[in-house]
């Protein structure tokens, strides 16, 4: 991955729907050679997906909560792991270091309906021990774009 790659990738973090005469014109590149290069960086992996983010309050999940999980010292991690990747309201599951085992980051509608998922599903989960919710007030950011490093000075991005 070269400078014009990292400059294609900045662009397409914050809208992907850019076309490729749009991106070739930003980064100095003919219509064809920015079109190949997004194909070259999809196949490759490098951009994982292409998809809508969606306003959660927008769609009824308007409470976001995060949940660390202390799991007991024998229990599957990988059969842990697999069964909340598997909830649709978790949206993100990271194995952590630090006094808890898990963080995951949940989008349910209101607080019935976190009860609803602790309670029936997420502590009745084998292995799981303790649970401590943090329930989010206000977002003040949250994104899915990395922070890039940015073109060397002098290159010929744009």
């Amino acid at each position: 991955m070269d400078t014009l790659d990292s400059a294609i990738l900045r662009l397409i973090q914050s809208d992907n729907r850019q076309s490729a005469a749009d991106l070739g014109q930003a980064v100095g590149l003919s219509v064809s050679a920015a079109g190949e290069r997004v194909r070259r960086l999809n196949a490759a992996g490098v951009v994982r997906a292409n998809r809508a983010v969606v306003e959660p309050r927008a769609v009824g999940l308007g409470l976001c909560a995060f949940l660390f999980i202390d799991l007991e010292p024998r229990c599957d991690e990988v059969a842990f792991a697999a069964a909340v990747a598997a909830l649709p309201e978790v949206q993100e599951a990271h194995h952590i270091t630090g006094p808890h085992s898990w963080l995951l980051k949940l989008r349910v509608a209101d607080t019935a309906a976190l009860q609803a998922l602790l309670v029936g599903r997420i502590k009745a989960l084998p292995g799981v021990m303790r649970s401590e919710t943090l329930v989010v007030l206000d977002t003040a950011k949250e994104t899915t774009e990395l922070a890039l490093p940015p073109a060397p000075q002098g290159d010929a991005v744009r």
